[in-house]
């Protein structure tokens, strides 16, 4: 039995509860979610334990063919974002991506409110394990909590690379309060709209070689994935683990990635 086998998500924790976010743009109400079945049947124990030794996991495909469009079109309507980055002008790499504004697309909203309680369970056993605050269960108190920190930006963001197009190894921290696990969903076909491109991830233990993993999802499919840290079995209990991410070169044609990040920016 892994720590994620329980039927019930642990309390709330050292966080204590966050006060009602009246008025934020994320707050009940607003576009009705977007029917993802694939979520109900989603193996967490299995998730939870890929994460454990490799902090990072990928899920089955989240997203049908229909939807992966859906969400590409929303690149080119700027309307819908509230910044633009060029990656080459921060010498971050080569492509642009775009910070999602508030109201966050219904397909954005329903990925970041449903994944984020299970989320929360395995941030809060790695909390435990690295005698850290837990986070809250549920992502409104998150939000409210980020906006105790300053943090209102949301960080949901849509990514495009044409040939060529690189990012390099970063962290997506974006304040102080950073939750410690992330959703990125691929939403092109490898070898078909794209060749290239492989997701990149540089782990960093310590007193030891950086450590190298590279994982290649499909059309829809997401990955999970550490933000910053995560704890790792050592002499003294546990010890934590920096990971970085980044994705390779594209050889040729165009690829999208919808990322999801639970913490909101200052």
């Amino acid at each position: 039995m892994t720590p994620y086998d329980e039927p019930t998500l642990p309390g709330l924790g050292d966080r204590g509860a966050a006060p009602p976010r009246h008025g934020h743009p994320e707050a009940s109400g607003g576009p009705a979610p977007v029917e993802l079945p694939a979520l109900d049947t989603l193996d967490w124990a299995a998730l939870g334990a890929e994460l454990d030794a490799e902090g990072v996991a990928l899920t089955p495909p989240l997203l049908t063919e229909e939807q992966c469009a859906e969400a590409r079109a929303l690149f080119d309507r700027p309307e819908r974002f509230r910044s633009t980055v060029t990656m080459s002008a921060h010498r971050f790499g080569e492509g642009r991506y775009r910070y999602f504004g508030h109201p966050l697309p219904p397909l954005v909203r329903t990925l970041r409110e449903r994944f984020y309680p299970p989320l929360a369970r395995i941030a809060n056993t790695w909390a435990d394990r690295l005698g850290e605050p837990r986070f809250p269960l549920d992502h409104a108190e998150l939000l409210a909590a980020c906006a105790a920190e300053g943090q209102h930006r949301p960080t949901p963001l849509l990514l495009r690379y044409e040939r060529g197009g690189y990012n390099c190894l970063h962290q997506d921290v974006y304040g102080t309060l950073t939750f410690p696990l992330q959703l990125a969903v691929l939403l092109d076909r490898p070898e078909v709209d794209f060749t290239g491109g492989e997701s990149v991830f540089v782990e960093q233990r310590p007193r030891a070689q950086s450590r190298p993993l590279v994982r290649r999802p499909v059309q829809g499919q997401g990955m999970v994935f550490t933000v910053r840290n995560r704890p790792v079995p050592s002499a003294r209990g546990f010890s934590r683990v920096a990971l970085r991410h980044g994705v390779s070169a594209v050889h040729e044609g165009r690829r999208h990635v919808l990322g999801v990040i639970f913490h909101d920016a200052r």
